[in-house]
């Protein structure tokens, strides 16, 4: 797929498409993160929802882990029913019309659970099929030049990102939330028209499914469908009519549930037979070990949209070298950061080789993001005296870069590397339910705020994620026995 024909910077063009589509769709994700929180904070006299910071970091963190374990059906509905373009495409156009239903300016909320319900949706459908897609470009011989087209959709995804708190967050100034949720349908939009309009480029890819499912087998899955759309239904309804029912417990609720998910699926692996040899099973455990290690440095990575949002917005000055910005503006530093830092970090690792392994990486990480809440703790004991600097939180976001930088780029290929051969396809999903499960729990952790200053609760997190990584240092050893490593895990970028 990849020779002849003009090219984007030496690759294929379809690549261009899927480039623009993706930093597109970006834009309109954390266009939307970089106001949601401190929205539904917002008294509804600045026309918020007058939720609590608790609740409203809650509900963040639910949502931005619901984004990552829809997923998993969403690749599942791309392979067998729609096909990774069709998937796409409609996953982009629900993800507009949740935008959209969020910028309608009317005083009731629930045009915008309505549109946090669709772009939940269709993100699932989006992000797992475009990634997909980008590596079809390619031939099987061509490894090289797909890393390097990877790196060049990772650009664009951070493209968007940097400059959709900037955008978003000056629309939506003034308390004209509805305004720069509109943005965000608009960027989405433009990202639809561009993928229509250039799919010619993509010379077929992703229009069948892999396996398509027969006539029974869509029948039996539309009943199920239904079946569990019609369960949910009834068992909210039964919920609200005892009158107990509240967005705090609903979004415990399903924090617990994705906590459930991978303890079900790993047990599933390792206590069925599925012909997996001692050494697969050796390498599960590993994995594990790995897996829990990055749920805790997403929940506290996370945080970024909610709790450390709301600290920009009442406990920082905000100005960059005299120029006064918005809180959302703060969003966009971590953006910069990685794509700045991505380079030096890719190069890095080739030069340290396997002198560096992958618990080691994950522990510097799982260091690093818990060193970003000292500083955060440090803050926050400042902030008790009035405003501080913003230039706290950009140091905060700095470190934690170098923690990102190390864990997320890493983490798809040991994924890869220690799945099952029984498990191939389905374990790059369990690595994203890691993110899931970091950003639920993160979105617990306000209730925390009712016993901790806040100072109090930096620190706290700060030393559960150092503790955690220097006991993964301490047990690199035997880790690395059980996952054999005995290769160099890909520098590729991570993909967010």
């Amino acid at each position: 797929m990849s020779k002849g024909g003009r090219t984007f910077f030496g690759h294929p063009w379809g690549l261009a498409t899927l480039f623009s589509t993706e930093m597109w769709e970006r834009f309109s994700w954390y266009g939307l993160r970089a106001i949601l929180a401190t929205f539904m904070a917002a008294s509804p006299a600045h026309r918020g929802l007058g939720m609590s910071q608790e609740t409203a970091q809650a509900v963040v963190g639910v949502y931005g882990a619901l984004i990552y374990l829809v997923a998993l059906p969403g690749g599942w509905i791309a392979d067998r029913i729609l096909g990774a373009r069709r998937s796409v495409f409609w996953g982009g156009f629900v993800i507009m019309l949740g935008h959209i239903s969020m910028a309608i300016p009317v005083t009731t909320s629930f045009f915008v659970w309505l549109g946090l319900l669709l772009i939940i949706s269709g993100t699932g459908l989006l992000k797992p099929n475009i990634s997909v897609m980008v590596g079809r470009l390619y031939g099987e011989d061509e490894d090289g030049r797909r890393d390097a087209g990877f790196s060049l959709f990772y650009l664009g995804i951070n493209l968007g990102a940097f400059f959709a708190p900037l955008v978003v967050g000056w629309l939506a100034d003034g308390d004209r939330w509805h305004l720069g949720f509109g943005a965000a349908a608009v960027g989405m939009a433009l990202g639809l028209l561009q993928y229509v309009w250039g799919g010619r480029n993509l010379r077929g890819i992703g229009e069948r499914p892999g396996v398509r499912l027969t006539p029974p087998e869509r029948r039996r899955f539309g009943r199920l469908a239904g079946v569990g759309a019609a369960a949910t239904a009834v068992a909210l309804g039964v919920w609200a009519a005892t009158g107990t029912l509240t967005i705090d417990r609903l979004a415990l609720a399903i924090t617990i549930v994705i906590l459930i998910v991978p303890i079900v699926y790993f047990a599933y692996i390792l206590m069925g037979s599925h012909n997996l040899t001692d050494e697969e099973r050796g390498r599960m455990k590993a994995y594990i070990w790995l897996f829990v290690a990055a749920a805790i440095f997403w929940m506290i990575y996370d945080l970024a949209p909610s709790k450390l949002l709301f600290f920009a917005a009442d406990h920082t000055r905000l100005e960059l070298f005299g120029v006064p910005i918005q809180a959302a503006t703060t969003q966009s530093f971590n953006p910069l950061f990685i794509m700045i830092f991505v380079p030096v970090f890719a190069a890095l690792w080739v030069k340290l080789g396997v002198r560096v392994s992958t618990p080691q990486k994950f522990a510097f990480a799982l260091v690093m993001v818990g060193l970003s809440f000292v500083v955060m703790a440090l803050a926050a004991s400042l902030a008790t005296g009035g405003r501080v600097s913003v230039w706290w939180l950009v140091l905060v976001y700095l470190i934690q870069v170098f923690g990102e930088l190390s864990l997320s780029p890493v983490g798809l290929s040991v994924t890869t590397k220690l799945a099952p051969e029984a498990f191939k396809g389905q374990m790059l999903g369990v690595w994203f339910i890691a993110v899931s499960v970091g950003d639920a729990v993160g979105g617990q952790t306000g209730r925390l705020s009712r016993y901790l200053s806040d100072p109090m609760y930096y620190l706290v997190l700060a030393i559960m994620a150092i503790a955690a990584g220097v006991a993964l240092f301490l047990f690199t050893r035997k880790l690395r026995v059980l996952m054999a490593e005995h290769y160099h895990a890909a520098a590729m970028p991570p993909i967010r």
